[in-house]
Parts: structure tokens; sequence; C-alpha cells
């Protein structure tokens, strides 16, 4: 494992340029208590997301992100820095999503992505697969959020 960052910019990059065992990190975003409140009202509205003097009385003793708004804070680091701009072909989906530990009105998140394994398609050899370990931290450097992501990535040569 070693750590680095992309040599090409994310406007340039391919499949080619993901490689196993490289680690990227990319922060941060605030974590603001009008959108946690907001969020939570229109898709998990659990009163330790929405109503800040009942989540006192709950087993989180005060407000926390839902964990759907924290991949939707992970996705915007990922996406703006991760992903390639013009070779992002999607994913087919993510394993192992975990949330950690709450996620709190003015933590400021950051990511770690390690590629753990790049194949280029066999069936369609103009692109390639990279899984990734993809793990939230807040400002304290704990991990919040884990998960493995897999994205599919243009080749920047068809071989």
């Amino acid at each position: 494992m070693h750590n680095s960052t992309f040599t090409v910019p994310a406007e340039k990059r391919y499949f080619e340029d993901y490689i196993a065992g490289s680690i990227h990190e990319y922060g941060s975003i605030a974590v603001e208590q009008e959108e946690i409140i907001s969020f939570a009202k229109r898709f998990d509205p659990q009163v330790f997301h929405t109503d800040p003097g009942v989540a006192k009385k709950t087993i989180f003793e005060g407000l926390i992100a839902s964990g759907w708004h924290t991949c939707g804070l992970m996705m915007r680091l990922f996406a703006d820095h991760f992903l390639p701009k013009t070779a992002s072909l999607g994913s087919p989906g993510i394993d192992e999503l975990r949330w950690n530990k709450p996620v709190r009105p003015g933590d400021e998140l950051s990511i770690r992505v390690t590629v753990l394994e790049t194949k280029r398609s066999r069936s369609k050899p103009d692109r390639g697969i990279v899984h990734s370990l993809i793990e939230v931290m807040n400002q304290d450097r704990d991990v919040v959020m884990s998960m493995k992501a897999v994205n599919l990535f243009l080749c920047r040569q068809s071989s």
C-alpha cells in the first residue's frame, strides 16, 4: 500500500490511472444542522435526526445526521475528487456499508479512498472495474462511515 495522489487531473483520468493499493484523501465538507434536519424531514424522519430538543433525550444525546445524509456528503467528495470526469460509467452497487459513529452538526468530514482491486472487463474491453474502500472521517479522523464501492470506468486505450 502506498499513499498517493493522482498524477492526472480528474478531467483526464481513465481506468488505467487507478492503481490497486493507492490511497487518496479528500475533504473537507461541513455538516450543517439545518441541512441535517431538512434532509431527515424529507427522507429519514426519526426524532434524533429532526428535533434537536428531543434528540438530547435519545441514546445519541443530541442531533445526528441520517446515515443516508452522510452517504450524500461522501458522494459529493467522491464525485468531485475521485471519479473521472468523462470516463465514469456509474456503479452496479456497494457492499458492506457501515455507519460506525454518529455524525453531528459542526463536524467536518473527509474521505479516504483505498483502491482495492482493478480489472479490465473481458466482455467489454473498453472499460474496467475499480473496487475501492471508502472511509468517511470526521475532524478527529475517526471513521464515521465506511463502504466498499464498485465503479466502472472507460479505458484510455482499448486492448
